[in-house]
């Protein structure tokens, strides 16, 4: 039987259904029905009305109830981490670190909920504002479509439910076609949190037909996390609402002679090939003084060669499968382009299936895929560099800008880089991969406008208004 869509406190199936298969295996684990227009069309109407509540609901109300989603979320903890094992092939570990980040993101929104606040401040700065007393306050915008990703398909829904209900908006998640199955429990939970049901619905649909939702004029806001491509296209057709997006990118990670290789060893394997690579800020371009370089690939190898490939639900595996063959291939298409034209593959690069074995590359040229464009697989290709100037140059030399990471103990070379590396986010000794979920996040150029985290995804869920008290 077929898991239905929630649509304003109703589930609701539909005969267009959708089986979904685990990665690792290709076996059925479930089904969906999938969503058409005349449901999207109910959740709109449904989210309309339910805004005219939720606007109205007082802060201490409004914390509460996602406490209750997070209760939820954690009564439900080993089904949600299951269900995205199963529908796409995370493993165990990365699965249960999601749904613990999940957890957080939705404490930090319930705090967030009791602190939207404004400002008091002075007109009088010139004699026109003589006796007058300005004021600010957040108002939500209305209904939030929030569409989400299938590499990490409960927290990053979670960064657009809980700041939505905190700011007092309705919200529709329009999951990944990929990985459903988690988002029926997440729409489970929040039915049963005490929001009321006309604001909140979630319905699984194909994405050529999910563009009626966000062209729609009773959707306020689109928070799209996914691919460039779409999300670009989404914002140019969008008109006046307001949008925010959290994209790719191909983040590079300078070491530096004075840092600590070792350090800088394990976490770029870890952040490389955490998720089988399929995440916007895994590590993708090692940027390795010459100095070191031989010393740092050595140690970075061996971190390579002692990841364990294999079933994710096998706890003490670190790669799963990707999401699908098709991805897979795709990976291999570019090794395999990289390689004929001058490339070496120092670990893995053999595909079997869906599974894509962690790949390192070196001598490769700055124009080839693997380090131009955004692979979302298991490869990471090593760079040498003389100058730290070329460094930063190579790190900037991509349509993208998401985040990035920097080895060193040179102060100076530090904020350098604060300064010149052309990323939403600079991590320092640290890898591009590192995200805690109350901190602001986004990307600059392809890479998305906008931030998330919690507090900012509020500020963009909202708008500022003003009062002017003429005290004359």
């Amino acid at each position: 039987m077929a898991y239905k869509n929630l649509i304003g406190g109703e589930w609701r199936g539909s005969d267009d259904v959708m089986d979904v298969r685990f990665p690792y295996d290709g076996s059925l684990v479930g089904a969906v029905s999938m969503a058409g227009a005349g449901d999207m069309d109910e959740a709109m109407e449904a989210a309309a009305a339910g805004y005219q509540i939720t606007r109205k609901l007082p802060s201490y109300r409004r914390s509460e109830i996602i406490e209750n989603i997070r209760a939820g979320l954690e009564a439900r903890y080993d089904e949600v981490v299951e269900a995205m094992i199963l529908e796409g092939g995370k493993n165990y570990k990365t699965a249960a670190g999601e749904t613990a980040r999940a957890l957080e993101t939705l404490k930090v929104s319930a705090e967030e909920a009791r602190r939207l606040g404004g400002e008091v401040f002075s007109i009088d700065w010139t004699a026109a504002g003589v006796n007058r007393q300005g004021f600010t306050r957040r108002m939500p915008v209305g209904t939030v479509l929030g569409i989400t990703p299938f590499n990490y398909p409960v927290n990053l829904a979670c960064h657009k439910i809980g700041p939505a209900i905190a700011a007092g908006n309705s919200i529709i998640i329009k999951p990944a076609e990929k990985t459903p199955l988690s988002s029926v429990i997440l729409a489970e939970i929040v039915l049963e949190s005490g929001y009321p049901p006309q604001a909140f619905s979630m319905l699984n649909a194909w994405g050529r037909d999910s563009e009626q939702m966000a062209l729609d004029p009773r959707v306020a806001m689109i928070s799209f996390t996914g691919s460039a491509s779409v999300g670009w296209m989404l914002k140019s057709k969008a008109g006046q609402k307001k949008v925010t997006l959290e994209l790719g990118g191909n983040a590079g990670v300078i070491v530096h002679s004075d840092a600590d290789l070792a350090d800088a060893a394990a976490q770029s394997a870890a952040g490389g090939f955490a998720n089988a690579g399929q995440n916007c800020i895994s590590v993708q371009r090692l940027l390795i003084q010459r100095d070191v370089f031989e010393d740092f690939t050595d140690l970075f190898v061996e971190e390579v060669k002692a990841l364990k490939v294999g079933d994710p639900r096998d706890p003490d595996v670190d790669i799963g499968p990707m999401i699908t063959e098709r991805d897979a291939e795709r990976a291999a298409a570019w090794v395999n382009e990289a390689q004929r034209a001058g490339a070496s593959v120092l670990v893995g690069g053999e595909r079997r299936g869906t599974m894509f074995p962690p790949t390192v590359m070196s001598e490769t040229a700055p124009d080839m895929r693997v380090n131009c464009d955004e692979v979302f697989a298991p490869v990471v290709t090593l760079s040498p560099y003389d100058d730290w100037d070329d460094a930063v140059a190579t790190i900037n030399d991509t349509p993208y800008g998401l985040q990035a990471g920097v080895f060193t103990n040179d102060v100076k070379r530090i904020m350098d880089a604060w300064e010149r590396v052309d990323v939403g986010g600079l991590q320092v000794n640290s890898v591009s991969t590192f995200r805690v979920d109350h901190m602001p996040y986004g990307g600059i150029k392809a890479s998305g406008y906008g931030r998330e985290g919690v507090r900012y995804a509020i500020e963009d869920m909202t708008d500022l208004r003003l009062m002017v008290l003429n005290l004359g």
